[in-house]
């Protein structure tokens, strides 16, 4: 099915999400190439500008810092575990953030999300 997912960066967000999330659920996102995003971490970006949509693939044991949401955050866990201040997402998991919560986020086992978010995070501790 993962010709059903664009592997290019779009701006349209409807477009790139009309069909998308049944090949992703299914799978299809691990033929997607992924970029750098920051230690341990790894981006496919969907949709970019203030509202976002990605793909974040975590390797076992990586985080990403602690951040201040200036925005709604939505995320589906694909595959693996996700975990916060708040506690541990699993695979079919939705989580919100929401506008001004601050959290740090870490996989211990590795995972795959959905990521959704309405407006930029602010990073409150270095990486």
């Amino acid at each position: 099915m993962s010709e059903m997912i664009s592997a290019a960066p779009v701006t349209d967000a409807p477009a790139v999400l009309r069909g998308f999330l049944p090949a992703v659920l299914a799978g299809g996102w691990t033929a997607l190439p992924f970029d750098f995003f920051r230690e341990g971490v790894e981006i496919h970006r969907l949709a970019e500008g203030p509202a976002a949509v990605a793909l974040l693939r975590y390797a076992p044991g990586a985080s990403v810092p602690r951040h201040r949401h200036t925005g709604l955050e939505t995320i589906v866990v694909l595959e693996g575990t996700q975990s916060d201040d708040n506690g541990v997402a699993r695979a079919g998991d939705v989580v919100f953030n929401p506008e001004g919560s601050v959290h740090s986020v870490w996989s211990e086992d590795g995972c795959v999300v959905l990521i959704h978010w309405t407006r930029p995070v602010e990073f409150v501790e270095p990486a």
